[in-house]
């Protein structure tokens, strides 16, 4: 399929426009028109895009791309080695950031929720893009933990123990810490997220909310997956999912 017709639909099935995000979501740096052989992962990396091209694939599509707010606009250092072996390799990049976090089929939080047994009761946090639910079976903190531990194949790092058992829940994948005092005014007994802040630990410990940090890289590798392998279904598309190990 043609490349524009790709950004096109991703962009709106994910309602790309609804969002107000830190980064352009949708095609970053064209390449060739044609695509029929794509790789997902998190981040473009440079290990990943090299991947990419050994496996002669034609685009990559990631949620963590480039040019985002803040940063410098000068195309120098490894934003120009990066950018340079995309262009050489006349290679597409794709990325969609908050609207892959919030999609209520394909997106990170569904996802995580999915692989967890979580159901989804609402939505809360900037933008609504964190969860809430319940759990389908209690459990402790502890045992909550080895639970993630085993989906995302990464320990939790756990504050705020309690002595409770845990059913209600909320999430939000990445970097959402600063979406835990509206979590536990929902009245969760356990907030699960990417990162976590110094002043996270504190809330924890005085609200008695088990609050898990399951890894930025971690709790979304699920949603980029699942884009890539709707797209397969959907265009007859080659999807190739490459996760680049990374511990935070």
């Amino acid at each position: 399929m043609l490349a524009k017709a790709l950004e096109t639909h991703v962009n709106e099935i994910l309602a790309m426009t609804r969002y107000k995000d830190f980064c352009p979501n949708g095609l970053q740096v064209e390449g060739r028109s044609n695509v029929q052989h794509i790789v997902t992962g998190v981040t473009a990396n440079m290990e990943l895009l090299v991947k990419a091209v050994e496996i002669q694939a034609d685009a990559v599509l990631v949620h963590h791309g480039y040019f985002w707010k803040g940063e410098g606009d000068s195309i120098i250092g490894m934003k120009r080695e990066r950018i340079a072996f995309l262009l050489k390799h006349n290679l597409n990049l794709f990325a969609w950031h908050l609207p892959l976090d919030a999609h209520p089929e394909l997106g990170n939080n569904i996802q995580l929720a999915k692989k967890a047994g979580w159901e989804v009761h609402g939505r809360f946090g900037d933008q609504e893009i964190g969860l809430y639910g319940r759990m389908g079976n209690a459990m402790t903190a502890e045992e909550l933990s080895l639970h993630l531990e085993r989906i995302l194949q990464r320990k939790p790092l756990l504050v705020g123990l309690s002595n409770r058992r845990i059913s209600r829940i909320a999430w939000c994948t990445g970097a959402a810490q600063g979406f835990f005092l509206e979590a536990v005014s929902l009245g969760v007994d356990a907030f699960v997220s990417g990162e976590i802040s110094e002043q996270t630990v504190h809330i924890a410990r005085e609200t008695g909310v088990a609050y898990f940090a399951a890894g930025h890289h971690a709790t979304e590798r699920f949603g980029i997956d699942a884009l890539g392998v709707h797209l397969a279904k959907s265009f007859g598309l080659q999807h190739t999912h490459i996760d680049i190990y990374n511990p935070v």
